[in-house]
């Protein structure tokens, strides 16, 4: 199970047990977990570890210091300026030569039982189908197909017409981000059935994503429509439900510390300040949502050894 994870910024609407001062995240990564365990795997950007108050930078301290962790990463490419196959064939080409044989970068063991790194693609749809075919496909004028910089390459699934794009384009599967159920098509629990019958049909993976709430309208006034009260932590579970229901290899979590979007599973505490009263975990613990990943992710590992009898 991999949370994603983000810097907690002004616009916060929950406050962090640790503060602000470890909290500037400024490069996407995904985590998952080094090993079957029930360990609780968590990501940062670009820094991890188990406690928010143990954040290392990776500007400031060795990627080895992961390892150390059991943790490994899987990178979360987002949109730049001129993002394209051609200079994501670059990226890629860059962290495989950079981080591709530390034993903290994650690889992904495929049905052929071939281990390969697993990328996802941010707003992936920004690209046309036949962009992406060039660096996808096995005949693409520059595929990385059966090359030392071959991967699992996992686009997101917004609106339900994508599911054909991401298809034609040569990804290996999609997963749905976005925490607010009904927001999209694709973060919509009620579609992932189908969602999965197609990827199943296509041989595509699906990665649902799950989180333990929505609410930024302290950045985003108007879309209060948007916004999914945590329920005392049953509107995860609902979602982990949802996501268990439907067989995934993986399921990821958004987020670990997105804290504008309230999507956290960080410690949080009650605060207030003279101008603001923060939201909190109460009557729970800080730890709720990490005792609740941990549960959920000892149940997970459970239901995969039967779903392979």
């Amino acid at each position: 199970m991999l949370p994603t994870c983000h810097a907690a910024e002004d616009g916060q609407t929950v406050h962090p047990c640790f503060g602000l001062e470890g909290q500037q995240l400024p490069l996407s990564l995904l985590c998952p977990p080094a090993r079957p365990s029930s360990e609780l795997s968590l990501s940062s950007r670009p820094w991890l570890d188990p406690e928010p108050d143990m954040l290392w930078p990776l500007d400031r301290h060795s990627p080895d210091q992961l390892l150390l962790c059991l943790w490994q990463v899987a990178f979360h490419i987002q949109p730049y300026k001129g993002r394209d196959d051609i200079t994501v064939h670059d990226n890629i080409k860059y962290i495989i030569d950079t981080y591709g044989s530390h034993g903290a970068f994650y690889r992904y063991k495929n049905s052929m039982g071939k281990s390969l790194p697993l990328f996802y693609i941010y707003d992936s749809y920004l690209t046309s189908p036949e962009a992406w075919a060039h660096l996808l496909t096995p005949n693409g004028p520059h595929s990385i197909r059966n090359t030392p910089y071959d991967g699992v390459f996992i686009a997101l699934l917004v609106e339900e017409g994508h599911t054909h794009d991401i298809l034609a384009a040569g990804f290996d599967g999609m997963y749905t981000y976005f925490a607010s159920n009904g927001f999209s098509f694709g973060s919509s629990h009620q579609n992932w059935k189908a969602v999965k019958n197609f990827c199943d049909a296509n041989n595509l993976m699906f990665i649902p994503s799950v989180g333990p709430g929505y609410i930024d309208t302290s950045i985003r006034p108007w879309n209060n429509h948007n916004t999914r009260n945590r329920v005392n932590g049953k509107y995860y579970e609902t979602a982990l439900q949802a996501a268990l229901t439907v067989r995934p290899e993986i399921v990821s979590i958004t987020s670990f510390n997105e804290w504008h979007e309230g999507t956290q599973i960080e410690k949080a505490i009650p605060k207030k300040t003279p101008t603001r009263l923060y939201l909190d975990y109460l009557p729970h613990q800080p730890s709720l949502y990490l005792e609740l990943t941990r549960r959920w992710a000892e149940h997970f590992i459970k239901e995969k050894e039967q779903w392979l009898m």
